[in-house]
């Protein structure tokens, strides 16, 4: 005979869904922020973005104090900060510098063999992007300009789909929508942004490391991987993560992912520094760190801009503070991986997202030529990182089943 008996709270473990910013305080604060960009940027996109911006963030600050429910509060923040910008951008052609480079790299690489132009000389013409960025652009380079083959739409449906399949099932529509509306990601979304599409990988390269899927985790962060150097952090993130798994797969598993992960940015970004390696380093790593007679325009107040700017010589020691906080994160990996999961693989991801989040915060921090928009790396993978760990409202209830004897 079997008995069934109801699960206490310690059989379910059972978690609340994670809670996302949405309050009228935080509506209001962003519909603020909107507007003093609107007011005092100098750019024509942002100035765009500004004003769309803040009547959708005055719009969800008013649905949310009448109660209406968060699904219908988070669609007015995504309408105004998203939607309508970017199709009044789309209507009169304007876009931020990025998506501009995007096109011109994928015209390039069609006409040339490189999206990378062999002597730059002013800070427009700098790709600092690595090649695969340019496969973005090949619709508009193919099919010609026009609303449907814009770079930023396939970056941000890119963005979109990788974050969509990172996340457990049953628990995405709320984050993704909060991380749509967010500012620092409803601007680049609109305005075109390449570091979306990055962090996007990133998120699902960590989820299928998580899930102890190393083929396929390489797979996801080798095509990040060929997009910008940002993305090459995740790759020993995501081999610790794979290392605290099962001792009879992590080994094979870490080395299926290190292989394709390398394999396929080689593929995609070898072809290119090989047609021309001068262009190649004057480009990608030269123009990013300073050391081109052209200056970057990527300009922040964060400590290693302004050691490069204010201090004489402050450079070395920006790339200096930059190499130890690489290596400080790398030390943590080996010292203390990503913990181990009790039950499943998958509750470590959280744990590397987060570690990676870090490493990423302090590389912005020290770059001598950095911006604020470069913190959609840390932030999506911190917001992922606490949608993973609280596990959705609607997990399987696990019942305990009770054999007993009978005569």
């Amino acid at each position: 005979m079997a008995t069934t008996a109801l699960p206490a709270p310690l059989d379910q473990h059972r978690r609340t869904r994670f809670a996302l910013p949405g309050d009228p305080g935080w509506w209001t604060f962003c519909a603020a922020g909107s507007l003093a960009l609107a007011v005092f940027t100098s750019l024509g996109p942002h100035r765009v973005w500004g004003a769309a911006g803040a009547l959708g963030y005055a719009a969800a600050a008013v649905l949310a104090v009448r109660g209406r429910p968060a699904l219908i509060v988070g669609v007015a923040a995504v309408t105004g900060a998203v939607v309508l910008p970017l199709v009044v951008l789309l209507a009169v052609d304007r876009a931020q510098l990025e998506v501009e480079v995007v096109a011109r790299s994928a015209a390039l690489l069609l006409a040339d063999g490189t999206p990378y132009t062999a002597h730059p000389l002013i800070p427009e013409d700098f790709n600092p992007y690595l090649p695969g960025m340019a496969a973005f652009g090949l619709p508009e380079a193919v099919a010609g300009s026009g609303p449907l083959t814009d770079p930023r739409l396939w970056m941000g449906a890119a963005f979109l789909a990788a974050c969509a399949y990172a996340l457990p099932t049953g628990s995405r529509r709320e984050p993704l929508l909060w991380v749509a509306a967010c500012p620092l990601l409803a601007l680049p979304l609109a305005v075109g942004g390449v570091d979306l599409p990055v962090v996007g990988l990133m998120c699902l390269g960590l989820a299928e490391a998580g899930r102890g899927r190393g083929g396929r985790a390489g797979l996801w962060l080798g095509l990040a991987a060929a997009l910008k150097w940002t993305a090459w952090p995740a790759l020993p993130v995501a081999l610790a993560l794979l290392a605290a798994g099962s001792a009879g797969d992590r080994c094979r598993a870490g080395l299926r992912c290190a292989f394709v992960a390398l394999l396929t940015a080689a593929a995609l970004v070898l072809p290119a520094a090989w047609r021309d390696p001068g262009a190649f380093h004057a480009h990608v790593i030269a123009f990013p760190l300073g050391l081109a007679d052209a200056v970057s325009s990527a300009a922040s107040p964060l400590p290693g801009q302004l050691l490069a700017t204010h201090v004489p010589g402050g450079r070395t020691p920006a790339l200096g503070l930059l190499g130890a906080s690489a290596l400080l994160v790398a030390v943590s990996l080996l010292v203390r991986p990503p913990a181990t999961a009790t039950a499943t693989a998958t509750a470590t991801a959280p744990d590397a997202a987060l570690r990676l989040a870090v490493g990423l915060l302090l590389a912005i921090a020290f770059l001598p030529a950095t911006r604020f928009g470069y913190l959609v790396h840390p932030l999506v993978l911190a917001v992922w990182a606490a949608v993973v760990r609280q596990r959705p409202v609607d997990a399987p209830v696990f019942v305990r089943i009770q054999k007993k004897a009978t005569r």
